[in-house]
């Protein structure tokens, strides 16, 4: 029996409110001037309270020096496998804007980014904002709508990101991608990943796109190039009512939260551009018929592949006074963690753990006297070093939602 049919076997379905609050890339590594982290620098007393109330660790997302994508990471907090569920972040985005995908579709996501001389030279092409992002897109979509048979369909999301599809059924997800994920590299070609005639024909379109958006976009200033990568086919994966019993809700700003949120089964909540504006609508929704509330907050972890170090210390002193708001709810259960850490220092996703805190009312979690919400203090919690999948159970236990195993 594998994890997950365990766990269906034992979930309880009761009215008892699980809120997991996501701070992505909350982790970090030591600064050399300082060997200090940003939670070592940051002022954050709800945080520290937290963790002298709550069960505490560190969680590995995946496996001992694996760096996840938010994908992994994030399916690995919902309970799942990140290695046997393995979702391609084209998925993601594209359900995330509110693309309905069919058999036929090869979803991505894409980075508008500046090239020079056949060098990328900002990924992000300098973060245009969403408006830009907008045109952009209408100005590729009027002039591409398909390409040897094989229809395109576009989605502007936040800032320079954006998504898509390429629609027909001979197309495989066995393909390369163009982004060389840092700076200075030149972009690479599409390629099929095997001999296979429908990946050569798909990686033939793609490099076609691609060329044929360099054209359109050679005159602007910054966006004059797009990154490509996430190929993937719509996945089949088990819905966390059917195995956990629970009816989700999810409050992201994000496309690429929402679509990965979706996949799993939850409610979606849209309308959401801020902090603020999430716990405004977690505190509308708390007498709603839901018992788990993800909550995502995504600028810790923009800050971090900034590079920003005090920016990411500010970040979670702002996100540090949200709180007392989460606990005036009264919540059975509150989970505080990350989906990876992403070090200022390293300017990106990493591999280090990252913080986790289970908060439970009643049964109260055992006192940890755990003074500090940082990666050194809670590397000697109660709860030692775990992986991510194992929070949500744990997570259910402290909430009732779990039955005892066997005689």
């Amino acid at each position: 029996m594998d994890n997950l049919n365990l766990l269906k076997s034992l979930a309880i379905k009761n009215e008892k409110k699980i809120v997991f609050l996501i701070i992505d890339g909350l982790g970090g590594a030591t600064e050399p001037s300082s060997s200090k982290t940003e939670l070592d620098l940051s002022q954050h007393p709800n945080l520290d309270k937290i963790a002298k109330e709550s069960l505490c660790g560190l969680a590995i997302p995946v496996d001992y020096g694996i760096t996840p994508g938010s994908g992994p990471g994030h399916l690995a907090l919902f309970g799942y496998d990140p290695v046997k569920y393995l979702i391609g972040r084209g998925v993601l985005e594209v359900l995330g804007l509110g693309m309905k995908m069919t058999p036929n579709d090869l979803a991505f996501r894409g980075n508008f980014a500046t090239i020079s001389n056949g060098v990328v030279i900002d990924r992000r092409a300098g973060r245009i904002p969403t408006e830009e992002t907008k045109r952009l897109i209408q100005k590729i979509q009027q002039s591409i709508k398909e390409i040897d048979g094989v229809e395109v369909l576009l989605m502007p999301g936040k800032e320079h990101r954006f998504a898509g599809v390429f629609r027909n059924p001979k197309l495989k997800e066995e393909i390369s991608e163009n982004d060389p994920h840092k700076e200075g590299n030149k972009p690479h070609k599409i390629l099929p990943l095997n001999n296979d005639e429908d990946t050569i024909f798909t990686a033939s379109i793609v490099e076609k796109f691609i060329n044929k958006v360099s054209e359109i976009l050679k005159d602007e200033p910054k966006a004059n190039y797009i990154l490509l990568r996430g190929f993937s086919k719509y996945p089949n994966v088990p819905k966390m009512q059917e195995i956990f019993k629970l009816n989700p809700v999810a409050i992201a700003v994000y496309p690429m939260y929402k679509g990965l949120a979706q996949l799993v089964g939850m409610e979606i909540i849209e309308g959401c551009e801020t902090i603020s504006d999430e716990i405004e609508k977690l505190k509308e929704l708390f007498n709603k018929p839901y018992d788990f509330y993800y909550i995502h907050i995504k600028d810790a972890d923009k800050l971090g592949e900034d590079g920003n170090f005090e920016g990411k210390i500010k970040k979670i002193e702002e996100i540090d006074k949200i709180i007392p708001e989460i606990l005036s709810l009264q919540p059975d259960v509150l989970v505080i963690t990350g989906d990876h850490s992403t070090p200022a220092v390293l300017k990106g996703h990493s591999w280090h753990p990252v913080p986790v805190a289970i908060w439970s009312k009643n049964p109260p979690t055992p006192k940890n006297n755990v003074p500090r919400f940082t990666e050194e203090e809670f590397s000697k919690g109660i709860l030692g070093t775990l992986y991510s999948n194992k929070i949500l159970p744990l997570a259910m236990a402290y909430s009732g939602k779990l039955d005892k195993y066997g005689a």
